[in-house]
């Protein structure tokens, strides 16, 4: 190989979200991505609504958005900025107006199907704008030199995008500690009260099925919309930094996110690499990351609760579980993410 083919790469990243304000998976994908192509040596520049991630290794350029339909307009102020100095656009989102070749090589992730989400988002207005980010992100899949899917049901929207690409987890963070678990039964969630993680329901549930028969669990919930009433053995975390979530992963007993729609699901991950057992509900993401329910405990919405309480109380269960996510998680490794897109940054895949 040449030295050409090697040199470090100029990357723009397009994210509206970063963890720096935003709780979306995607906005803490692009930041682990950028972080690690950094660490090799590449200059990335991440262009976001949201302001610099505190400590990042990565340049950051603040596209700032004020008022109403701002995802649209800045899809829109993108086009204003001047990408020549780049030999590759990533964009994760909103580059549906760019339809002139601004860089080199230009490629596009798309992270789940807005077409999806529709069918299950509550509200007209809603429903509304879900299928208009859908028909971008069809736009988007044209304009992009290379397109990837980051799960296979993906492709049922996009039939003609070929390539997966998952989303990668830092297996050094996230990974076992047997001796930080929790002396009682633990059972952590990722995500929001309300909407469709269903945080909601699962703590009715946790509160009908499992105090009943393990009057010492509690339900950990990394979640800011907690209402200050949530009930019995419920216990809001608020937001964790990346330590602090990698601990209460090693400390929980069972990891529980019974989701409506996820495109991916990074948390099911995070929660398999730390060899936690995962209950989950059938949605796309879901099912990929778990090998089609194979590493986990898959059940409709209605038999959370059961499944929970049954798997607190087998131990043996817990632990072949654990060893079966731990197998499966490695096709998820950021460090095997990261190879994937290098490669397509460079046209050799």
């Amino acid at each position: 190989m040449t030295s050409a083919a090697v040199r470090p790469l100029r990357i723009a990243i397009i994210s509206y979200y970063l963890p720096s304000t935003s709780k979306q998976g995607i906005g803490y994908q692009v930041h682990e991505l950028a972080t690690e192509l950094a660490r090799r040596g590449h200059d990335v520049t991440v262009l976001s609504d949201c302001p610099p991630v505190a400590g990042a290794v990565y340049g950051h350029r603040h596209v700032r958005m004020t008022g109403s339909l701002r995802t649209f307009r800045f899809a829109l102020a993108l086009r204003r900025v001047d990408l020549s100095s780049f030999d590759v656009l990533h964009a994760w989102g909103d580059d549906y107006w760019l339809w002139r070749r601004r860089v080199p090589r230009h490629v596009r992730t798309l992270a789940g199907s807005c077409f999806e989400e529709a069918r299950t988002i509550k509200g007209v207005k809603e429903k509304a704008r879900m299928v208009l980010l859908g028909l971008s992100e069809v736009l988007a899949s044209l304009v992009a030199d290379h397109t990837v899917v980051i799960s296979p049901e993906t492709r049922r929207w996009y039939p003609w995008v070929r390539d997966v690409v998952p989303c990668g987890t830092d297996v050094r963070r996230f990974r076992p500690d047997p001796s930080r678990r929790a002396d009682h039964p633990v059972v952590l969630f990722v995500g929001y009260w309300r909407g469709r993680k269903r945080g909601a329901e699962l703590a009715r549930q946790f509160q009908e099925t499992v105090l009943p028969k393990h009057p010492d669990a509690e339900l950990w919930m990394v979640s800011r919309d907690v209402p200050d009433d949530a009930g019995p053995g419920v216990r809001e975390l608020g937001r964790l930094s990346d330590d602090e979530l990698a601990l209460a992963f090693q400390q929980a007993w069972a990891f529980c996110l019974p989701s409506d729609y996820e495109g991916f699901g990074i948390p099911y991950v995070e929660a398999m690499a730390s060899g936690l057992p995962v209950v989950a509900t059938p949605n796309p993401g879901a099912m990929y990351v778990t090998d089609g329910g194979r590493t986990a405990v898959v059940t409709p919405l209605e038999g959370v609760g059961t499944a929970l309480a049954e798997l607190l109380a087998d131990d043996p269960r817990r632990d072949a579980l654990a060893r079966s996510a731990l197998e499966r998680v490695q096709e998820f490794t950021l460090d095997a993410v990261v190879d994937r897109y290098e490669a397509l940054y460079r046209g050799e895949a």
